[in-house]
Parts: structure tokens; C-alpha cells; sequence
């Protein structure tokens, strides 16, 4: 009876073990991937902010044109 509860007892801590190793590798592998969505993210927002500098320089000129227009004709 003995013998049997510690062969069980030593199965659970190998089952344990191996569970702790996977779930050790799981979790490297998931920091590399959260770091390169992160690497990813930061390279989007620096993309979007220059889009938007892009969008608020184009709508001034546009800004500008529409006051030239309707500023009246131009006397030569």
C-alpha cells in the first residue's frame, strides 16, 4: 500500500514537473511574442502620427486656398 501511494506520489511530481517545463516554455515564448506586438504597436503609432502631421499639413494648404478664393479676385 505504501509502495503504491509513493509510486503515485512520485508520477504526480514528474506530471508536475513536466507541466511547470511547459508552462515555462509557454510563457518565454509568450513574452517574445507580447514584446514584438509591442515592437509592432510602437511602429504604428510613430506611422499614424506621421499621417496625421501629413492630413493637418495638407487640410492648411487646402485652409489657405479656400481663403485666397474666397478672399475675392486678385487685382493685378
Amino acid at each position: 500500500m505504501l509502495e503504491a501511494s509513493l509510486s503515485q506520489l512520485e508520477q504526480l511530481v514528474s506530471d508536475l514537473v513536466q507541466q511547470n517545463q511547459d508552462l515555462l516554455g509557454s510563457n518565454e515564448s509568450l513574452k517574445v511574442e507580447l514584446a514584438r506586438a509591442k515592437d509592432e504597436n510602437d511602429s504604428l503609432q510613430l506611422n499614424l502620427m506621421e499621417q496625421e502631421e501629413k492630413h493637418s499639413a495638407t487640410a492648411a494648404r487646402i485652409q489657405a486656398l479656400v481663403e485666397r478664393v474666397s478672399a475675392g479676385p486678385v487685382s493685378a
